[in-house]
């Protein structure tokens, strides 16, 4: 957090002298933890049954723009100001040119301009069925646009979520069940009761507080930058220095965790996130959810790693960049997130590092994994493996991005010879590599969504329209189709 208020920082600095914490972060915690509240008192007093979606937007644009100003300060204004200039851009040369520099300020006001390009502006051939499912098809007022940037639920931590999901919530759609007519539309047939989110919340603020613990009590005794400290370099056998730059990165996680995990704990306590049910009638509340901790910690690729950690952003950089592009689109991925990330040079390093990792790996995967399939014992000897490899390889290509300058970040990469880099581009020397199949012919698509419409419609009862973005693709479908530079 680049400035803070007078005032925040006045009422909040005892508190930060105590628990050794930079204000802006007691900041950013007091001001989640406030967030959780309205949340609470947002689903119980200003439920969409009770008021009008009007009255839920103001409140949850003003509540936003508060948090923003106590832990901006006046520097939240220039936020505003640019969401008020994107809107008028949009508005003024129709999201034609939504590549323009100006254009990509935030995650969602991208997100946006491409839904609203592709639902005014493009025609439903040229569209993924994705695509067509997040189109929005009319502009929105500039109180939808506030609300949709602004408010108290995301303003600070996110996550990312689309116009039309966080419309449908606003709005009270969120638990319409649908039922195709016998004129092929869907046609609303009644409202299922609205299942509880106080388990989920709970749960959520569980894993909080074990990650801020954790953060809080270990973190600061396995420092990264001691990877690169000239008594260990010099001192430190091989083993031990794959051990701690295993755990070091590990114990640098707890914080994203923390803060990822309080996001979609506000969100569900406002009664945003619910995406159905699973097989066993259990409420699920991870429609915007950013990451799956065990799945990352226990990664056996590249690919399931990325596939589950800061899930939003990864959908975000397939929407707008990856599904858009004509060439390159794994590097020019790469290098959006860099972009986006900031203008330290460690980010750049990680990220094109992460271009090099992500093709080796999936070369890698795509010549061996064939071989361990069976039996059992091989491949839980190719999984313990490939889990190991995975860990030090992630651990090696992330350390820049916390390290942030160039000369420790290179300092770091010179100790370990640049080992990795150059095993990764041996591997795309020496092994052949498959090239991926994009996207199929747009009509034979197009024939396929609709023949998926037509038998889905004959064969179930209908289906949640929570979620946009599910009604014909499931998210989890949509996560593990993701784009080549982040699955393999």
């Amino acid at each position: 957090m680049a400035t803070t208020s007078t005032t925040g920082s006045t009422l909040l600095q005892p508190l930060s002298n105590a628990v050794q914490l930079p204000i802006d972060q007691v900041n950013f915690v007091v001001c989640q933890l406030f967030a959780l509240l309205a949340a609470i008192w947002f689903r119980t007093y200003l439920h969409s049954s009770k008021t009008s979606s009007f009255i839920r937007h103001v409140v949850a644009t003003l509540l936003g723009l508060y948090l923003a100003l106590f832990c901006f300060g006046w520097y939240a204004l220039h936020f505003l100001v640019q969401s008020g200039i994107s809107y008028c851009i949009m508005i003024i040369i129709g999201v034609e040119n939504m590549h323009n520099p100006m254009m990509i300020i935030t995650q969602k006001i991208t997100s946006l301009a491409c839904e609203i390009h592709d639902g005014m502006f493009r025609k439903d051939e040229e569209l993924t069925s994705s695509q067509r499912d997040l189109a929005v098809r009319r502009m929105p007022s500039l109180l939808e646009y506030l609300s949709y940037n602004c408010n108290f639920m995301g303003i600070l931590a996110g996550p990312l979520c689309s116009y039309k999901d966080y419309i449908t919530f606003i709005e009270g759609r969120s638990y319409h069940i649908t039922q195709s007519g016998e004129n092929g539309k869907e046609e609303t047939q009644y409202e299922r009761t609205e299942p509880s989110p106080n388990t989920a919340v709970v749960q959520k603020l569980l894993v909080c507080g074990l990650s801020l613990l954790f953060h809080l009590t270990i973190c600061t005794t396995l420092p990264v930058e001691y990877n690169i400290d000239e008594h260990f370099q010099a001192t430190a056998s091989w083993p031990t220095k794959i051990i701690y730059l295993y755990i070091s990165l590990l114990a640098a996680r707890p914080k994203y965790y923390f803060a990822w995990t309080l996001a979609d704990a506000i969100n569900n306590a406002a009664g945003f996130g619910f995406r159905g049910y699973d097989e066993n009638g259990a409420a699920r509340w991870d429609l915007i959810s950013n990451l799956r901790i065990q799945q990352i910690e226990m990664s056996t690729s590249f690919k399931m790693f990325l596939d589950n950690w800061n899930i939003q952003t990864a959908l975000w950089l397939k929407r707008v960049c990856y599904e858009r592009t004509s060439f390159s689109p794994t590097i020019q991925t790469f290098i959006l997130s860099a972009i986006w990330h900031g203008v330290y040079p460690g980010y750049y390093l990680t990220f094109l590092t992460g271009v090099l990792m992500t093709l080796a790996a999936r070369a890698m995967r795509n010549n061996f994994r064939h071989y361990f399939i069976e039996p059992s014992q091989l491949k839980l000897f190719y999984d313990v493996i490939t889990w190991i490899v995975t860990q030090v390889a992630i651990s090696y290509t992330v350390v820049p991005f916390v390290l942030l300058s160039i000369k420790p970040s290179l300092t770091f990469y010179s100790s370990w010879y640049y080992c990795l880099h150059i095993l990764g581009i041996l591997v795309l020397l020496l092994l052949p590599v498959k090239k991926t199949q994009r996207r199929k012919n747009t009509h034979e698509n197009i024939q396929l969504s609709q023949s998926k419409k037509f038998d889905e419609g004959e064969n179930s009862l209908g289906q949640n329209s929570f979620s946009t973005t599910n009604n014909v693709c499931n998210q989890n479908q949509e996560i593990a189709s993701r784009h080549s530079s982040l699955k393999q």
